[in-house]
């Protein structure tokens, strides 16, 4: 069993990797050439795009520094389990920018699906590593109990990246749904700390 460790190190690591990958979108968004109204509209794609992913980034460095604050410590393997989570997301400004340019063609618009998924796996693979050493009645465990939030945005993944080829505005219209879903304050934590 891997000892025990501080999880300072951890939160700032990864808020640092969050904040880079925020930068690196924001810095996909390029500046028109042109002054006219015209060469902004061009760009909506692109900006749908960021706006998009930009939610979903803060909605996992959301809930990442919620849960955080009732993680007692950590061991090597949320070390690693939270370095898998970090890769993905780091994914993100990839696809995004991929899938805005080539104005949500069905190849780029499904990888940004799979991405999605992916993180979505790998924060299920954190907690679950994060439970493993902490009690069964902890405030980690009491707090994300079911994960029905959780189980409900992978299941929805799985049907939008197919449903993508059907129809690309059908893949990005159930994205949306999930981002949606986790906007929704989830008062868990919250109710935890305070009880």
């Amino acid at each position: 069993k891997s000892p025990v460790m501080h999880k300072g190190r951890l939160e700032a690591f990864s808020d640092g990797v969050m904040a880079i990958i925020i930068t690196i979108m924001v810095l996909e968004l390029k500046v028109p050439h042109a002054t006219d109204v015209d060469s902004l509209i061009s760009l909506a794609p692109v900006f749908l795009s960021y706006v998009l992913s930009f939610i979903y980034v803060g909605i996992y460095w959301s809930n990442h520094h919620h849960m955080f604050q009732i993680v007692k410590n950590v061991n090597g393997s949320v070390l690693w389990a939270n370095t898998h989570l970090l890769f993905w997301l780091s994914l993100i400004p990839f696809v995004t920018s991929w899938a805005g340019e080539n104005h949500y063609a069905t190849i780029p618009v499904a990888l940004y699906g799979f991405v999605l998924l992916m993180c979505s796996i790998a924060y299920f693979i954190l907690t679950r590593a994060l439970l493993a050493i902490h009690e069964k009645d902890s405030s980690l465990s009491v707090a994300i109990g079911q994960d029905s939030k959780g189980k409900m945005s992978t299941a929805i993944y799985i049907i939008g990246i197919p449903a993508t080829f059907l129809s690309v505005y059908l893949g990005l219209a159930l994205y949306v749904v999930v981002a949606f879903i986790w906007l929704i304050p989830d008062r868990r934590v919250e109710e935890v700390i305070t009880t």
